[in-house]
Parts: structure tokens; C-alpha cells; sequence
């Protein structure tokens, strides 16, 4: 699997904090090289049938678009996923074949890298939170390193239960 350098380029905490997103980035991509269009569709978990690798990436993908668009931008959420359907990102998944999803993820990260380097990191979201608070763009940065990196532990899971592959 391909190896991601974590070390920022310099040591202000924005370089920081946008070397650990692409980082954990890097490495939910990476846990999918070489899997095939089945392999990638395969829930493994029996308590969890729609946690499969092009599931979690769809995810990974819809939550940056949340937090991003939705909570920062303040933007109407056009996201697959309603109380009905509460997991509907990673239903919809397995719809799309995984080389498709990984290109859109890795287009919307260009995107998103962009939008974060056009904004202080004390800036407020437009959109609230559950509790009613406007978060600032450094506790999203956080938030989506916590979240991708927790989801990448998942990707590595699955991945060594499909074909023994482990590490980044």
C-alpha cells in the first residue's frame, strides 16, 4: 500500500492540521488499492451490513461535504441520508463502482483544500451544530481528522478480513 508522509511542510498549526486531514485522506485510499469492484461492495460485519470499504469511503466523502458545505458555507444539505434512510450514503454505495468514488473524494479534498486555505481558522460557520453553536473552521479540521482517521481503523478491518493486507 501506498506510503502518506504525515510531516507537515512547516509547523504553523494550519499546516498542521490540513497535513493530518490529507494524511488520514491518503490512507482511507490507500486501504483500497488493489481491492476489486466485488471485494469493495462485500459487508463483512455481520451487525453491520452496510459497512463495506465503498460504503465507508461514500461516508467519508458525504461528511466532508456536511461539514464543509452544509455547517461551514451554510449551504442546503443535499446529502442521501434522511431519518428514513439514516445510512443512505453507504447504501447508495454499492451503486457506484469504488475507482468512481475515490476520484469524487479525491476531487472534493482539492476543493475543500482550497476552501480552507481561503479562510482564518477562527472563522464561524454559517451553519449551527446540534446544540444550536457555530462552530469555527479549526474545530471542523479537527472534527474531520478525528472522524476519518476513526473511519480509516474500519477500512483496516475490512481490509485485512478481505485479503489479509494490512498496514498503510
Amino acid at each position: 500500500m501506498t506510503r502518506i508522509d504525515d510531516t507537515p511542510a512547516a509547523w504553523d498549526e494550519r499546516t498542521q492540521l490540513t497535513t493530518f486531514l490529507d494524511y488520514a485522506r491518503g490512507t482511507a485510499r490507500a486501504k483500497c488499492e488493489g481491492v476489486s469492484a466485488e471485494n469493495a461492495r462485500k459487508a463483512l460485519l455481520p451487525g453491520s451490513p452496510l459497512m463495506t470499504l465503498s460504503g465507508l469511503i461514500n461516508h467519508l466523502r458525504w461528511v466532508e461535504y456536511y461539514w464543509f458545505e452544509v455547517i461551514f458555507l451554510g449551504e442546503e444539505d443535499r446529502a442521501p441520508i434522511t431519518d428514513e434512510d439514516p445510512d443512505g450514503e453507504m447504501r447508495i454505495a454499492v451503486d457506484f463502482p469504488l475507482t468512481q468514488l475515490l476520484d469524487e473524494y479525491a476531487e472534493q479534498s482539492a476543493r475543500y483544500r482550497e476552501l480552507v486555505a481561503g479562510h482564518e481558522l477562527e472563522t464561524k460557520a454559517q451553519g449551527t451544530v446540534r446544540n444550536g453553536l457555530r462552530v469555527d473552521l479549526r474545530w471542523i479540521l479537527h472534527h474531520l481528522i478525528e472522524e476519518t482517521a476513526r473511519h480509516n481503523g474500519h477500512l483496516d478491518i475490512l481490509r485485512e478480513m478481505l485479503d489479509g493486507k494490512t498496514g498503510y
